[in-house]
Parts: structure tokens; sequence; C-alpha cells
């Protein structure tokens, strides 16, 4: 066999060993396990003959160990912002926007509201004139493209009334400072 083609049969195989050694390493990264785990390795320890005296050991050898990088750590994610929701020392919301969308609420069930000086009620989906307040002193009322809002300014209590669907349904709202 001429020198020319050993030398191309050497380095097919190892290219073909590369290779080979790649496409377990892909694969055993696309299964999440690791095939090959670094061992441990322990310094070498030699000894240098003294002239006078026993064998003394040498200073041990460097050893390549697994990399010094620092463990990855995820970013901080922020806190969420606080929940609308009423807290345990109070059962009313903060000053918050309460939507209700007039078609798909169910006012047999919906009977009170507490919320905060600063609240907004928005109602959704109801023509104008059509929702009352009382007292009109306490609130701040306006309409727009189908939707009434409805800003509670001081504390007290309010009566919302709100007609649809041939019935008309009130909603008690409790403002608190």
């Amino acid at each position: 066999m001429p020198r020319h083609h050993r030398r191309r049969a050497t380095w097919r195989r190892r290219l073909g060993a590369v290779l080979l050694a790649l496409a377990v390493t892909g694969l055993a990264a696309c299964a999440g396990e690791a095939v090959v785990a670094p061992l441990p390795i322990e310094p070498a320890q030699t000894t240098t003959p003294a002239t006078t005296g026993p064998a003394v050991p040498a200073s041990p050898a460097t050893t390549a160990g697994p990399s010094s990088r620092p463990p990855r750590t995820r970013p901080r994610t922020p806190a969420p912002p606080p929940s609308p929701e009423p807290t345990r020392e109070s059962s009313c919301y903060g000053p918050i926007r309460y939507d209700l969308k007039i078609a798909e609420t169910e006012f047999g069930l919906l009977k009170s509201l507490c919320f905060a000086a600063g609240a907004r009620l928005r109602l959704q989906g109801i023509g104008p004139g059509l929702v009352t307040v009382d007292p009109e002193s306490l609130v701040s009322q306006s309409y727009e493209a189908g939707v009434v809002d409805i800003l509670f300014l001081r504390p007290g209590t309010v009566e919302v009334t709100i007609p649809h669907d041939d019935r008309t349904d009130t909603i008690t709202v409790v403002v608190i400072r």
C-alpha cells in the first residue's frame, strides 16, 4: 500500500473516531444525562532520592480539575405587583379599578363591594344615563363608548343601580379611607 494511502486511511480513522465521540456526546446531551463524569484525581506523589537520609516526597504535580467557574445563577425576577384582592386585615379592596362586564356578570351573586376612596367601578356594555348612584356627592361619574366609570371620592355607602335584561340590580358599595 503506498504511503499516501496509509496517511489517508489513518486520517479517516481518526476523523471517524472524533465524529463518533462527538455524536455520542451530542446524544448524551440530548438525553439530559452525562455519559462522562470526571474522575477524582489525586496529585501524583513522587519521591526524590536524597543523598543522605530517607526519601523525600517532591511537590505534588498540578492536575487539571473541574473548571473553577462560578455557579450559574438565575437573574432575579421582580416581585409581582400587589394583588387587588382584599387582605386578611380588611375585606375591602384598595384604590383599584374594578371592571364589570354587564353581559357576563351574575348580579344575583354580587350584592356588595368595599373599596378604598380613589377606587373606580367600571361598568362595561351599558348605555348612557342608565346607571344611577345615591348619594351622588360621594362619586364622580362619567360615560364614554358603552362604559360607565364611577370614581369613589369620599368614604361612605353608595347604592349603584344597574338596569339590564328587563330587571334592575343594586350593588351596595362601602367606601373607606
